[in-house]
Order: C-alpha cells, then sequence, then structure tokens
C-alpha cells in the first residue's frame, strides 16, 4: 500500500512538472544552413553529451529525489478525546461529591473538543508537509532540467546553432 501511495505521488509531481517540462524546450535554428538530418544528428549528439554532463535525462519520467513525508499516525482524535475526557469528568465529578454522570458528561464534551483539534492541526500539517515535498521536488526538477539545456545548448551553439 505504501509503494502504490508513492507511486502516486510521484506521478502526480509529473503530471505537475508536464506543463513545464515542454515550456522548457530550448527552440534550436540552423544558423550556418545546416541540413535537416546534419541537424537532428547534431541534436542527438548534444543531447547525449549534455546528459552526460549533469546527470538529467529530459527524456526519462521525473523522479522524486526524496521520499515524501511521513504522515503522522492518528491516534483517535475526538473520539479518543471525549473517552478520555468522560473517564476524568466522572472522576473529577464524583470526587467532589457532585455527579459523575454530569461530570462525565463535560469531560467528554471538552476532551471531544480538544482531541477534534487536535487531529484537526495534525491533519494540517501533513498537508503543508505535503505541499512543501511538492515544491522542493519542483524546484530541482526544474533546477536540473536548466542545468541540462544549459549544456544542450551550449553544444548546439558550439555547432553553429542558435539556440532560444
Amino acid at each position: 500500500m505504501k509503494s502504490i501511495a508513492i507511486m502516486f505521488i510521484c506521478a502526480f509531481v509529473a503530471l505537475l512538472l508536464a506543463d513545464a517540462v515542454h515550456a522548457q524546450d530550448p527552440m534550436v535554428y540552423p544558423a550556418k544552413g545546416q541540413s535537416q538530418e546534419q541537424m537532428e544528428k547534431d541534436k542527438f549528439e548534444c543531447y547525449t553529451w549534455g546528459k552526460n554532463q549533469t546527470g538529467f535525462d529530459p527524456m526519462q519520467v521525473p523522479q522524486a529525489t526524496a521520499p515524501p513525508p511521513q504522515q503522522q499516525q492518528r491516534s483517535g482524535g475526538a473520539v479518543r478525546g471525549a473517552a478520555g475526557g468522560a473517564l476524568a469528568g466522572a472522576a473529577v465529578g464524583k470526587l467532589s461529591g457532585g455527579s459523575a454522570s454530569k461530570g462525565a458528561a463535560w469531560g467528554a464534551a471538552g476532551g471531544g473538543l480538544v482531541g477534534g483539534m487536535r487531529q484537526s492541526r495534525q491533519r494540517q500539517a501533513d498537508q503543508q508537509a505535503q505541499q512543501q515535498w511538492e515544491q522542493e521536488q519542483a524546484a530541482n526538477y526544474a533546477h536540473q532540467r536548466n542545468e541540462y539545456n544549459r549544456a544542450y545548448g551550449a553544444c548546439l551553439e558550439v555547432r553553429g546553432y542558435t539556440v532560444r
């Protein structure tokens, strides 16, 4: 189940990056009258050289460079808080000479509220960690892609092409 979740997240990140990948492809123009055949040969050789120089292959599906953040273990939230609050409220109600059932009811309400708030904060922290991880992955991919594009473009410019 864990590996399926990781694969889903990686696929999601790849989809987020898909538009950026197409927008970053450099345009290559033959500046010295090179034939289409020569241009394709030079582009392939520069692709290979750029890939070897940077360790980045733009033809591969983007891979996560770090595992996604682990979701925190849920501990029962409102239900667990209500149960604990009810026990504590019943004890306090009985010890104070009041009604144990009224104390349990007040304790359950308070415990449920606190437990629900705790669970909500944990869910928000998990979502924030996930968003930060996705942003880091996208920034890392963009940096690697830019480095590759620089190497690829430099190789083609040396061979007499205009690269934009």
